[in-house]
This record gives structure tokens, sequence and C-alpha cells, in this order.
């Protein structure tokens, strides 16, 4: 296991805050990386690299598809998209090369998980420069 696979599981998985996550590459969609049970199709990665690049305000009225669920837009910008459902939420952020995504289910904590995947986002920015 890589250092990012382990700072994916640690920062993230380990919290009991996040179900899934992921890392894909911003530039062409691709997942670099997923955490343990955390499949995620090429097109559900190129959604987010889409979002982000091109579709910010669509995301912001209409919400987004993933993985045959609904989510509802809580909140959008250029570094962070927040989405929730009634089943949970999914928190995506964006770095300079890369998009953080991270779901979690009834039962967690979206805070935990909110500011688990901004922290790790921050942190993949501080190393990347």
């Amino acid at each position: 296991m890589n250092q990012v696979q382990l700072l994916l599981n640690d920062c993230l998985i380990k919290t009991k805050h996040v179900e899934h996550a992921a890392i894909i590459k911003l530039r062409d969609g691709t997942v670099s990386l997923a955490g343990v049970d955390s499949d995620i199709s090429t097109d559900n990665a190129l959604l987010f690299s889409y979002a982000f690049l091109k579709n910010l305000l669509q995301v912001r009225r209409e919400g987004l598809y993933f993985k045959e669920k609904h989510y509802k837009c809580v909140r959008a910008d250029e570094s962070s998209i927040y989405l929730k459902n009634e089943d949970g939420g999914l928190i995506a952020v964006k770095t300079n090369s890369y998009i953080l995504v991270a779901t979690y289910s009834e039962g967690m904590y979206p805070s935990v998980c909110v500011e688990a995947v901004e922290k790790l986002g921050n942190y993949i920015m501080c190393i990347s420069v």
C-alpha cells in the first residue's frame, strides 16, 4: 500500500464518518486511487471533473446523480461541492491536480466527513506545490 492509499484510509475511512473515498485526476477524470470497496466507474469519475471545470452552476441548480442516486446540492464553489440525499451525502474537494470524493451514510456525522476531506485536500495541495 502506498503513502497516498494509507492517507486515504487513515485520514478518511478510519474516521468512521466516511463510507467510501477516492481520488480522481482533475484533467482527465480518471480514478487515481480508491479506498477499499470504493469502486467508481469512469463515467462517475468524469462527472466530478466536468462539474468542477464546466458545470458548477448546473450542479447548484439540479444536483448530481452519482452511482444511480440523486444528490441535492447544499453548496458548490470552485473548490468544493457538498451534496446530500435521504441516505447520506457526498463531499468533493478540488485541489490543483485532483478531486477528492467521499461519501457518508445515515448515522455518520457529515461535519466530520467534510472536515476530514477538506483537511486531506489542503494537505495534498501543500505537498503538490
